[in-house]
């Protein structure tokens, strides 16, 4: 099991780097514009299109199997520590397949949306140009295939591995 989480784990970092650049290309694609619309009054076209149809979702969508990995999703977080260890991995337990059920929803409605989008051929029209969007829909159920999948072998890894019980759960690397 934890090869397989191991194997998993190196798109997920590749997700997140993809997420970090296109945060970077975010910030520098407004910087520019901000640039050339008060040095030369002439701002880039489509720029707020491009920001909220590509960057915007893939720095919001594609770490979110890292933030899964690192234990960094949602957290019951009122109820740890009241019990005992065990009763801490079984609550953890509970709430990754919780999380994991949810996510399975959300990317099956991504999915949907993102195939009608796709075969809709879905654009934007950013100044005079139009901006297909329609590739950027994927995004959504990408990460949310890649959390789901990261969060059931993490449970079922969790349950078979006795030292993460005895520990209570917590993150081990691969």
């Amino acid at each position: 099991m934890n090869r397989l989480l191991a194997w998993l784990q190196k798109p997920i970092d590749l997700m997140l780097w993809l997420a970090l650049l296109a945060g970077f290309l975010m910030m520098t694609h407004v910087t520019v514009d901000v640039a050339c619309r008060y040095l030369f009054n002439r701002p880039l076209e489509g720029t707020t299109e491009i920001v909220a149809g590509y960057y915007m979702v893939v720095a919001a969508y594609l770490p979110w199997a890292w933030l899964a990995s690192r234990d960094r999703h949602i957290i019951a977080g009122v109820f740890q520590r009241i019990g005992t260890p065990r009763f801490d991995f079984w609550l953890e337990i509970a709430v990754k397949l919780f999380t994991a059920a949810y996510v399975s929803v959300f990317t099956y409605q991504t999915f949907l949306a993102a195939m009608q989008r796709t075969r809709a051929g879905e654009v934007w029209l950013a100044g005079t140009m139009y901006l297909p969007v329609w590739p950027s829909r994927w995004m959504l159920p990408i990460a949310g295939a890649f959390m789901v999948i990261y969060l059931v072998l993490r449970v079922l890894s969790d349950i078979v591995d006795p030292r993460r019980r005895e520990a209570g759960g917590g993150p081990t690397e691969p």
